[in-house]
């Protein structure tokens, strides 16, 4: 089911900020800040060797990602695996009793499909799951 993972996020209130610290931090350039309406974000990815490290910016104080940042300060925000199949991992994951946030895939960043697992089922952890362009 599971290849790898594929990001690990980053809650931040000011993303265009956090790209610059990031940059100085890791010694490389960021992408450029995508804006996801549909999601209320506005995202910026590091690519590593093998993975990424994405920062999330909420847009709007209604922004389910401004909630939480007021809620819990900036920090991690979720975990995500690169599956096969999203579709199928999905209906894998609901038959073996774990919550999900979405049934279905959505549309996430980068042109890749994405599904959420609530973290109740998963010890405290956002995990988000994305399957690569090829199969969307």
């Amino acid at each position: 089911m599971a290849r790898r993972i594929e990001h690990i996020a980053v809650a931040v209130k000011d993303v265009k900020a956090s790209v610059k610290l990031f940059e100085t931090l890791l010694g490389m350039k960021g992408s450029d800040i995508e804006t996801l309406p549909e999601e209320h974000v506005k995202v910026a990815f590091f690519e590593l060797e093998g993975s990424h490290l994405e920062l999330v910016q909420g847009i709007g104080s209604d922004s389910p990602m401004s909630t939480f940042i007021e809620r819990r300060g900036e920090g991690l925000h979720h975990i995500c695996v690169e599956v096969e199949d999203l579709p199928q991992t999905l209906e894998l994951l609901h038959a073996a009793g774990f919550p999900l946030i979405d049934r279905v895939p959505k549309a996430g960043s980068r042109g890749r499909r994405v599904a959420f697992v609530h973290p109740k089922g998963c010890s405290g952890v956002l995990i988000e799951l994305v399957e690569q362009p090829s199969r969307a």
